[in-house]
């Protein structure tokens, strides 16, 4: 690791704000993750947003709320606002497995040590700011306030909870990528504008005295939907379909006697604006104060570069479009290659970068054709239930951000770490051109851009269930398969297919889990990538597990809810292991299907069955 000075960091302590000549912070963030300036860490982009705006702005990362709350005295009262964010996770999956029980560890915190951060930081820190200092203004942002930014179902509470804004002392809540709202509340605070009286900044939601319009969003509200979940499914469904559009519609939700106003987000980031945001100074480094200890989450992206943001792929299970949109914006490919130049200046840089990717590793540059449907367009997924005819799939700028990468001096190989979307990429197109190349795309991706491993996500092989997920026919996954093997097998490689699988998502029961165990050992798979589905505010996956009702048809949709059902869904994906075999046989016997049986563990011959002679 560098032996990076601190003044290069945004301060986080009393003496570094001393160093740079400084009485008072303008903006003091509180963080629950630990302060790493890198792109991929959201406190440190907003802290560098507001610093190129002009502004002070000081860090304080995962203070000690357990004490005397010197942690949250130590740099003072700001000149403008604290900013409060629980950090790049909700801290409920952060903290929690899929079964409830306590993790181990924090992959963003300093030697993975757990218990950094409380539950709900965005609540507790937000509560002891107003109470020290009530006369300044508390902006809540990041992952958890972003999606949880209306009333949402908490699986680890098992309950229906309102708004964030409800629970935790914040004056206002910014939802989505926040460097456009940030810096222009920051702007306004600056001007003498109270925070009362900002009303119209785009991704900002608040307590409101004005009166809803009739062209606005109005939802059932908080108290309606604790009493019909039906009511909740379709707030859930317009609250999706508004943040997916181009240009959405303010939204009201009716809570605790007091009506709460959500402002539409901002439209995509142009080029210019999001190499912005890429372009700032980062050291690219956790900061000194933790001597050397490592964090785990840092070490995974410390040699990677983001492409784009955004995804339209709008997976039933996934928050990135809540978040970042659906619409994608892409840097330049001269913002990425400053990135890359950047990062073979790094001491501990042996050549390799680890991920040229995004939220879905192929989605940069692709967009719609004729913009004007895309004005237009309400649906959650340019993917499903198939490949819109307005989008353009060529593969070609991403191809040549590849080569280019790989030709720059310092670079041994560059990687794709990040999930590729294969239904994307073999989309057959009206174009043969693009169809061509995205043949070429495919092989030049198999053939140079994989780390021994490559990540897919069919996700499941069941079609109900696919469908539920907004995931393409498994039929398609094999297709793909059969690519990899066979450029593997044109260039003599040695490399591994990894598909990730869930259990438990809504629409799949045990039968669907024993015939996906059946098919991907017939593809010689013994599956590592697994996880049960955990209900996250803010999903379409999460809206049917709670009211067990579709938002989008109305119908009624199986969950598995309780821990024996999980476990006995979770079980089919280690077929392979002896002490799995009998809980599986009981299983299949149970639901009548012994044609799976034989097929998970077929009879040798003079092999005498157990209760036959």
């Amino acid at each position: 690791m560098s032996s990076t000075s601190k003044d290069m960091f945004l301060p986080t302590s009393k003496d570094e704000m001393v160093r740079l000549g400084w009485d008072q912070a303008d903006i003091i963030i509180f963080s629950g993750d630990a302060y790493v300036d890198h792109p991929s860490f959201g406190a440190a982009v907003i802290g560098r947003t507001l610093q190129k705006a002009g502004y002070k702005v000081a860090i304080v990362p995962q203070p000690n709320w357990r004490d005397d709350l010197r942690d949250f005295r130590k740099l003072g009262k700001p000149r403008l606002f604290f900013g409060v964010s629980a950090g790049a996770m909700d801290s409920m999956v952060n903290h929690y497995t899929a079964n409830k029980r306590l993790r181990h560890d924090d992959a963003y915190t300093p030697g993975g040590k757990h218990g950094m951060r409380p539950d709900y930081p965005t609540i507790v820190y937000s509560s002891i700011l107003k109470e020290l200092y009530p006369d300044v203004p508390v902006i809540a942002g990041g992952i958890e306030a972003s999606l949880r930014r209306v009333s949402h179902y908490d699986y680890w509470q098992d309950r229906l909870r309102p708004s964030i804004l409800s629970d935790c002392k914040a004056d206002m809540l910014i939802y989505g990528m926040g460097e456009r709202t940030i810096v222009e509340l920051a702007k306004k605070l600056e001007n003498g504008i109270s925070i009362q009286e900002i009303k119209e900044v785009p991704q900002t939601v608040f307590f409101s005295d004005e009166t809803p319009s009739s062209e606005d969003i109005i939802l059932s509200s908080y108290e309606k939907c604790l009493k019909d979940k039906r009511l909740q499914s379709l707030n859930f469904r317009h609250v999706e379909e508004e943040s997916n559009k181009y240009k959405g519609k303010i939204i009201w939700q009716y809570t605790s006697g007091k009506w709460i106003k959500i402002n539409p987000m901002y439209p995509p980031m142009t080029e210019e604006e999001i190499d912005a945001t890429f372009d700032l100074p980062y050291t690219r480094m956790p900061h000194p104060r933790y001597k050397g200890k490592e964090i785990p989450a840092y070490n995974m992206i410390r040699h990677s570069v983001c492409l784009h943001r955004g995804c339209f792929g709008g997976c039933a299970f996934c928050t990135i479009s809540a978040h970042q949109g659906k619409f994608i914006a892409s840097r330049s490919k001269a913002s990425i290659l400053k990135e890359v130049e950047n990062i073979v200046r790094m001491d501990d840089f042996k050549g390799y970068i680890s991920d040229l990717g995004g939220p879905s590793a192929n989605m940069y540059k692709l967009g719609g054709i004729n913009k004007n449907i895309c004005m237009k367009c309400v649906k959650p997924s340019c993917l499903h239930p198939s490949v819109c005819h307005n989008l353009d799939t060529d593969h070609t700028p991403l191809i040549d951000i590849y080569r280019s990468v790989d030709s720059m001096p310092g670079i041994k190989k560059s990687f794709v770490g990040s999930g590729v979307r294969y239904d994307l990429c073999m989309h057959v197109a009206k174009d043969a051109a693009v169809n061509m190349i995205n043949r070429q795309y495919m092989e030049e991706l198999i053939r140079n851009h994989v780390s021994g491993r490559l990540k897919v996500a069919p996700e499941h092989t069941s079609e109900n269930v696919l469908d539920i997920m907004r995931k393409p026919s498994f039929s398609l996954f094999r297709k793909f398969k059969c690519i990899f093997d066979n450029v593997n097998d044109k260039y003599k490689l040695n490399q591994q297919l990894i598909p990730y699988f869930i259990s438990s998502h809504p629409g799949c029961r045990e039968e669907d889990m024993a015939e996906l165990a059946c098919i991907t050992k017939n593809l010689n798979f013994r599956l590592e990538q697994v996880q049960d589905f955990t209900p996250t505010p803010m999903t379409v996956a999460t809206e049917i597990y709670y009211s067990g009702i579709h938002p989008y048809t109305g119908e009624k949709v199986y969950t598995a809810r309780s821990d024996r059902q999980k476990l006995e869904q979770r079980q089919f994906f280690f077929w392979y292991k002896p002490d799995a075999k009998a809980g599986i046989i009981n299983s299949l016997k149970k639901i009548h299907r012994p044609d799976l049986i034989e097929q998970l563990y077929p009879f040798k011959r003079g092999t005498v069955r157990r209760g036959k002679r």
